[in-house]
């Protein structure tokens, strides 16, 4: 259920869009999964800039945003500039999982989910439930990287049947990566891909994230799921690896096995290039590295956008919550490379603009 909020603020939705018609002019998850990132309120002997022009006069209170930890370094570094401009406003940032943060939105509990994938029906109708009225605001793309460590020079490419062939429901139990070479000639005789095995006899060490989190969700949604529907099995993944809400814990375990696999959030591994390799993917017109490019033209085959969801029941008691999304959508979109993630082309930022002005 979404309301039409453009009657809540007159005038707010005009200075967003004067905001982002600038922002378009011109020219990672979180780190840990229980830390928040607050930006308190400053006192006004110690404000480091004059406010900027979007300012508003005397604005106060809070804003609670919780999330997906891939979105959170866009939404903290947002909360730093509008705190800039808004020193009486305190803002707590915090990255636990897009899962567990439509837990806390649809219970009212918070202002803004940060969400790397879109609202489950199920989600949606707790939101019902509870009365919470909400509008979805594409603000990014992201690309989900596929990483082993640079020392695993036998592997540089994989289909989306070599990936099932690993990490699959039907990899259960499989140590090594020469494990999945049945598997990987089976969905290759079925035309499923698995056009890369033979894979190398050495351990499979996976990391990657749990359940929780929306780039789990991402990856099996643009990895897996034609494939384990083709295949008749109802669990989306093995459950025998090391799951993991916090993206530095991937990142290290990664990185310090030779013949590691994983995922994670293209911005976390720009972070982390130096540590780690992205493992390019051939969705069927040959090997693609993720970048910048390829995510933002959709040639990288696990390419997804991120979004953040707006509370419209909690606007008329927060008077900052509107002003703060208007500076997300000036200052958020032109924030977007600087956090490390993929702008969105003009007509999608039009579009998310409209969905605000309209509610959805």
């Amino acid at each position: 259920m979404k309301l039409a909020k453009s009657s809540l603020r007159p005038g707010a939705v005009l200075a967003a869009l004067l905001l982002v018609a600038a922002a378009c002019g011109g020219d990672a998850e979180e780190s840990s999964a229980t830390t928040a990132a607050t930006v308190e309120p400053a006192e006004e002997s110690s404000a480091t800039a004059e406010p900027a022009e979007e300012a508003t006069d005397g604005l106060s209170g809070s804003i609670e945003v919780s999330g997906s930890s891939t979105v959170e370094p866009i939404t903290a570094l947002v909360a730093e500039r509008f705190n800039a401009a808004n020193p009486g406003v305190g803002i707590s940032v915090e990255g636990p999982g897009t899962g567990d943060g439509f837990q806390r939105f649809c219970a009212g509990e918070t202002d803004i989910s940060d969400a790397s994938r879109a609202i489950k029906d199920s989600e949606a109708q707790a939101c019902a439930e509870a009365g919470v009225e909400w509008v979805e605001l594409k603000v990014a793309f992201d690309g989900i990287s596929v990483l082993t460590s640079p020392e695993n020079d036998a592997v540089s490419c994989l289909d989306l049947g070599d990936l099932y062939a690993l990490v699959g429901a039907e990899s259960e139990g499989f140590q090594s990566w020469s494990d999945a070479n049945g598997l990987a000639s089976e969905l290759a005789a079925a035309g499923l891909g698995g056009s890369h095995a033979p894979y190398p006899d050495a351990p499979l060490v996976i990391t990657a994230p749990g359940e929780e989190s929306g780039t789990f969700d991402a990856f099996v949604e643009l990895a897996l799921e034609d494939i384990t529907e083709e295949r008749g099995h109802d669990e989306p993944t093995r459950v025998d690896y090391q799951a993991s809400a916090n993206d530095n814990v991937i990142v290290d375990n990664i990185s310090s096995n030779p013949t590691s696999f994983g995922w994670v959030g293209f911005a976390f591994f720009v972070e982390n290039s130096s540590v780690v390799k992205a493992i390019e993917v051939d969705g069927g017109d040959g090997c693609v590295a993720p970048s910048i490019g390829s995510i933002a033209d959709g040639s990288y085959p696990l390419s997804r956008p991120l979004f953040i969801y707006v509370s419209l029941s909690r606007m008329a008691d927060n008077p900052a919550l509107g002003p703060f999304v208007d500076f997300y959508l000036g200052d958020g979109f032109s924030s977007v490379a600087e956090a490390g993630y993929v702008t969105l082309p003009d007509d999608e930022i039009a579009a998310t603009m409209s969905a605000w002005a309209s509610g959805g």
